[in-house]
């Protein structure tokens, strides 16, 4: 009885999210479903059907999830568009779940030029984040800016497509009718373009054998062994072989290819969010030079940073990767960056949210928690009042970073989605003690 509801949720059609919503939210209100309540768990780096979900969830479906999961706070982030935003903060406020939205995208780090930090191969280019935006919609250069991000992304894609038709003839996709189908925004990534391949492979040989011949001509022996047409295994493998470093549809990006870290931070502050570095693991060049690389990232405007936990420690083992992830955390901590983390769900098999309770994770809890909270109080602060943690308000405000994230932790964790609208009211000249008073009351 509830399948059909929350299938609905991931629907293309936008009236038929909403209506699932509505419906699910019903049976809410008449004691059919249980939500739990709020815990401490935290995902605030889940992407969604905009970019892309290994699940097909839509930003609804994710908000419906984690409040049903009892998430303390939540949050999407999809690459080069604020696409999810409207609609999941939308649907939060309904659930009464705590939650913000941001973006990802790539840029060129002048400073690490020769290293490679968080994109294999790709020497000088980093995953890099802004969260907490308080809206979608920008005009003039924010505009101009925002709108290339996804152009530019896009081109990417169709060049790559490009080469790896000739490469893969003749399983050759269209771009219009077999890559952005599978998007219900336009906004198509390499996973779409790698499901798009299966698919298409799929209808040129309807033989299995010769599907699976096809592909090991194509991808390698290894490909003999993978299920088809389109299991997880051969998708990473049609990916890896065909668009990663050293394929035959990889080309070497230059220093135009992304933007700098530096101007996508201020797009970024201009926006209204917190420009948020990312960390991988610390195995590459670039990242093992941890200090010099935060360093960096803090004088081109950076104010958090994002960690990926799972990727970061083997359930009972001690080895390098968690020794990594506890030093970054230990950096972050003394740098007072607050700590954003997720899952991110754009591949079969990820969590929706860590296992915090693990061995490995449970000493980070109260870090993680802390920066979802200060995550929170600025994506709602400067939402409704432009009081927000990059606000001229909390630079006359606080004396420093750490007394301003104790204000936004605190904050963070006393208001309730329902009081939300309530903070219109705050002016500048408010303090951060009164505006805490008038949270509690």
């Amino acid at each position: 009885m509830l399948e059909e509801p929350e299938r609905k949720l991931d629907s293309f059609n936008a009236a038929e999210r909403e209506q699932a919503l509505s419906a699910l939210l019903e049976k809410v209100r008449a004691g059919e479903i249980t939500l739990f309540q709020p815990g401490t768990d935290v995902n605030l780096h889940c992407h969604t059907f905009c970019s892309y979900n290994s699940y097909g969830y839509s930003p609804s479906k994710f908000a419906w999830l984690a409040r049903k999961a009892g998430l303390a706070v939540a949050g999407v982030v999809d690459f080069d568009v604020l696409d999810a935003l409207e609609e999941f903060l939308t649907a939060a406020r309904k659930l009464g779940l705590k939650a913000c939205a941001g973006l990802e995208t790539r840029v060129f780090v002048p400073e690490f030029s020769a290293r490679v930090i968080n994109s294999p191969g790709e020497p000088g280019v980093s995953y890099h984040m802004g969260v907490g935006f308080p809206k979608a919609n920008f005009k003039g250069e924010l505009g101009e800016f925002l709108l290339n991000l996804r152009k530019t992304a896009q081109k990417r894609n169709r060049d790559l497509m490009g080469r790896v038709n000739i490469y893969l003839k003749p399983v050759e996709l269209d771009y219009e009718r077999d890559v952005l189908v599978l998007t219900p925004s336009g906004n198509a990534t390499e996973r779409h373009v790698c499901l798009a391949y299966a698919r298409k492979a799929k209808e040129v040989f309807n033989d299995d054998n010769a599907l699976t011949q096809f592909w090991v001509e194509k991808l390698g022996p290894e490909a003999k062994l993978l299920e088809t047409p389109e299991s997880i295994d051969l998708l990473n493998l049609i990916r890896a072989k065909t668009m990663k470093t050293g394929s035959a549809g990889y080309v070497v990006p230059d220093k135009g290819s992304f933007p700098l870290m530096a101007d996508f931070n201020q797009f970024v502050l201009a926006a209204g969010g917190i420009p948020t570095m990312t960390w991988l693991n610390g195995l590459s060049e670039g990242e093992q030079a941890l200090q010099e690389l935060v360093e960096v990232a803090m004088g081109a405007g950076a104010m958090a940073i994002n960690i990926i936990p799972d990727r970061n420690y083997t359930p009972g083992v001690k080895d390098q990767k968690l020794e990594n992830l506890y030093q970054v955390v230990e950096l972050a901590e003394k740098l007072h960056l607050p700590v954003v983390v997720g899952t991110e769900m754009n591949s079969i098999g990820q969590k929706f949210v860590d296992d915090f309770d693990s061995q490995e994770l449970s000493p980070l809890l109260g870090v993680f928690l802390k920066g979802a909270y200060i995550i929170y109080a600025h994506s709602v602060l400067q939402q409704r009042a432009g009081l927000g943690y990059t606000s001229n308000w909390s630079k006359k405000h606080f004396q420093g970073i750490a007394e301003k994230n104790e204000f936004f932790q605190r904050f963070g964790g006393l208001i309730q989605p329902e009081k939300e609208d309530s903070l219109a009211d705050l002016s500048e000249d408010a303090t951060a003690q009164e505006i805490l008073e008038q949270v509690c009351n």
